[in-house]
């Protein structure tokens, strides 16, 4: 069993009691008691996403709530956010209860709904916050897009500080990123177009810090991409900023090389770096200057992505993948101990969103995932249970598979099939 939480790393038994955790021991008496057997896997706290596109309401033929909550199931996560650019835009407390409702219907993982900054996510007016959050948003955000407009940022900074949730904000300026379809470096000359160059992201990164400063809010960054932004965050939070970041399993695992040969299942926004910066993440990751893995699992068809380059949307999906690429390539390797990854992908993620999740302390719901560290698989994009198939990490070999999911101590996935309901 690992617990970052707790400072817990040993073989224990768990006994689940009600759906929350009973009692952390050596040797319970299992008598009377039905036993699970994890005898030669991890018993962590169950993953917890902070960047999850679950499309519905208006994308269902990319993802539905069910289906990415079954994805997640998969992966491991017993909690996963649902990011507010749908059809219509979550920005008011039906939208939000109308997400909760599938989620209820789904009655798999949970699910918590991060509601739009502005109406419509269009810069221009501010969304209903405070009705939002009292529907049950964790957050909000504009994801897809910064927001522009410094003044209604600052308000919405405001807003959020009163309402105690953090504002995630894309880091994105878009008169520079503006037509870039990869990282503005030697691979776009190659193939002849039009890049996003880093300043994209540290500009807009830099007026962020300045007005959650100014206006004392909490200040979540998504999918941090460059070197350059983790030494400005790192700084920010020693001058004791309320800061947090995230960084994706694709940004620290591949650069724009990947996209070399017009590999639209390699196009994301923001778009794969060079190797410094890839190196300059997994070390703000492990020195803790960026706070948690998050998938940005961004789900679309594979017609979608079949088209030409430049016309084939940007995104992959990452919840069946996000934990066994790590752990073989960077745990595996020595870049990140066990304990920080689970750390990053369990117990920050709930403290960041303000869950009482991400721990098995005595107490909390048993939410809990079983890995096998000692199997080598293959990633097969066939088998997702995600609508979407769009990865470049199909055929990759890995460890840390995922056995068994449980939220409130019902198992929810077990060996790779969905078995609740």
């Amino acid at each position: 069993m690992i617990d970052p939480s707790q400072g817990m790393h040993g073989q224990f038994d768990l006994l689940i009691r009600d759906g929350f955790v009973a009692e952390i021991a050596s040797g319970i008496d299992p008598a009377g008691k039905t036993v699970i057997d994890a005898l030669g896997l991890l018993v962590v706290p169950g993953l917890i996403d902070l960047h999850t596109h679950l499309r519905e309401p208006g994308g269902e033929h990319k993802e539905t709530v069910l289906t990415g909550c079954r994805a997640a199931a998969a992966g491991g996560y017993t909690g996963i956010t649902a990011l507010p650019n749908t059809n219509p835009v979550m920005d008011d407390w039906r939208t939000i209860n109308y997400v909760n409702m599938l989620a209820e219907q789904a009655d798999l993982v949970r699910v918590w709904p991060v509601g739009a900054v502005s109406k419509g996510s269009a810069g221009r007016e501010m969304a209903e916050i405070g009705a939002m959050v009292r529907a049950g948003a964790k957050a909000v955000t504009d994801d897809g897009r910064g927001v522009i407009d410094a003044r209604l940022l600052k308000n919405a900074f405001l807003c959020c500080k009163q309402f105690g949730i953090p504002l995630m904000e894309h880091c994105e300026e878009e008169s520079l990123a503006r037509d870039g379809q990869l990282h503005e470096g030697l691979v776009a000359a190659k193939l002849g177009l039009p890049g996003i160059p880093v300043s994209a992201e540290t500009v807009m990164l830099a007026r962020d810090l300045l007005l959650a400063e100014e206006s004392g809010g909490r200040l979540h960054i998504m999918h941090v991409s460059t070197a350059k932004a983790v030494e400005m965050i790192r700084q920010a939070k020693e001058a004791g900023l309320h800061v947090t970041a995230e960084v994706t399993p694709h940004h620290l695992l591949l650069t724009e090389e990947a996209v070399d040969g017009f590999n639209s299942l390699a196009k994301m926004k923001p778009p794969l770096r060079t190797a410094a910066d890839v190196e300059a993440l997994r070390l703000g990751l492990s020195d803790g200057t960026i706070d948690a893995v998050a998938t940005d699992h961004a789900p679309h068809t594979e017609a979608e992505k079949a088209g030409d380059f430049q016309s084939a949307p940007f995104g992959i999906v990452g919840l069946e993948t996000a934990f066994p690429l790590l752990y073989t390539h960077l745990v595996m390797r020595g870049l990140l101990s066990l304990d920080q990854l689970i750390d990053r992908m369990s117990c920050r993620p709930a403290t960041i969103l303000g869950v009482p999740h991400g721990s098995l302390k005595t107490g909390y719901a048993a939410d809990l995932t079983l890995i096998d560290v000692t199997n080598e698989r293959v990633i097969d994009r066939q088998a997702f249970l995600s609508k979407g198939k769009n990865t470049p990490f199909d055929g990759w070999p890995v460890f840390g598979v995922p056995m068994l999911t449980m939220v409130a101590g019902r198992v929810i996935m077990r060996n790779g099939t969905i078995v609740a309901n």
